[in-house]
């Protein structure tokens, strides 16, 4: 096999293992939540954390990738005014969930009520973890999205080049 097409291999089993897309789904009266059978595949095996996002969203981490953030967190003093809200913010709020049958998981009221979740939620692929939305705080992040020049001015000094 050739170089190239082991590194193809390798990306595209990388890829596989990433949570990716868009995906609108209904909750129910019971907070319960559809995860895409997709997500389900990354999730099967032990469940992951649901815990509040940075943006009034919910985040959802498979156990190893909440392991590795709590450990860095944990990781800050606690004299630093930042580190403990960040404490706060990532564990008060967190929850593990696990999959029933049918492939969803309970959202917590009180997560609800903090992000304004009701009958519909916007999942959205990120890479390691996946986020929810409700669908009109959704919208107001795609419409920040689509001001491409402000967008390109923010992430301008990152290094997103595709070579190695």
């Amino acid at each position: 096999m050739e170089r190239r097409e082991i590194r193809r291999s390798y990306i595209k089993g990388i890829l596989e293992q990433m949570f990716l897309g868009r995906y609108h789904h209904t909750v129910d009266e019971k907070g319960r939540l559809t995860v895409p059978s997709r997500y389900r595949e990354l999730l099967a095996t032990a469940g992951a954390y649901l815990t509040q996002g940075f943006d009034q969203n919910l985040n959802v981490y498979p156990i190893p990738i909440f392991e590795r953030i709590s450990t860095r967190i944990n990781r800050q003093t606690m004299t630093d005014p930042s580190s403990r809200v960040l404490r706060r913010l990532m564990f008060s709020n967190a929850e593990l969930v696990v999959m029933d049958k049918a492939g969803r998981i309970l959202v917590p009221q009180f997560l609800r009520d903090e992000v304004g979740l009701d009958s519909e939620a916007v999942l959205i692929g990120m890479g390691d973890y996946f986020e929810i939305w409700s669908p009109e705080l959704w919208m107001g992040q795609t419409a920040m999205m689509a001001e491409s020049e402000p967008i390109a001015v923010r992430f301008m000094d990152l290094d997103l080049s595709t070579g190695e």
